[in-house]
């Protein structure tokens, strides 16, 4: 998302690509970086929030942000990962929240994040019924202190990625029909649409 972050993960001998999920041409080159690879695991990450209550009308740029990052990217980054995963009959992981959870909402805080979540998760669906193949599935990282989730979450960002990494070797090791198309939490429960 930086350069600095690109430095610790280059660092960490990744390999990095630079992706703007929220901008079209951006997102069109990415089957061609990644030509001839196979992907067992491809986790979607990327996410914005936007806090105002469901009482305060969403601005143009606010909606366009939220929702080009949150729902456009995934749907236009999954279609070009999917042959990729395929070759591995691997696992596309989208970083979703309990927040689009219809049946768990009872405030309306942060509307417009909790709706883009709600559309992630139908994109999530959409797809894995299109894909027999490959498992897609929604995830929710836990309340994480990060930017996002603030000093008063309740998981540490490694906590979280220690349990979503738990769940998600769970899921590819297993390969159980179960998971396609789920809304796990990180440590593998399921939770509710």
């Amino acid at each position: 998302r930086s350069d600095e972050g690109l430095a610790k993960l280059k660092a960490m001998g990744a390999e990095t690509l630079r992706l703007d999920v929220a901008n079209p041409a951006s997102n069109s080159g990415l089957a061609w970086q990644l030509d001839g690879e196979k992907i067992d695991l491809a986790i979607y990450v990327a996410g914005t929030m936007d806090r105002d209550s469901a009482n305060t009308p969403p601005t143009c740029d606010s909606f366009d942000e939220v929702m080009h990052t949150n729902v456009m990217g995934a749907m236009q980054v999954i279609p070009q990962i999917v042959p990729m995963v395929q070759e591995a009959q691997g696992v596309i992981a989208c970083i979703s929240s309990i927040m689009g959870s219809q049946q768990e909402t009872t405030s309306g805080n942060a509307a417009l994040y909790r709706v883009s979540k709600a559309a992630l998760n139908m994109v999530v669906r959409c797809s894995q019924a299109e894909l027999s193949d490959i498992t897609v599935l929604a995830i929710h990282p836990g309340w994480v202190q990060t930017d996002m989730g603030g000093a008063g979450a309740t998981l540490t960002p490694e906590q979280s990625a220690c349990s979503l990494r738990q769940t998600l070797n769970h899921v590819l090791e297993q390969r159980d029909p179960q998971h396609r198309g789920a809304f796990l939490n990180h440590d593998g429960q399921t939770l509710p649409w």
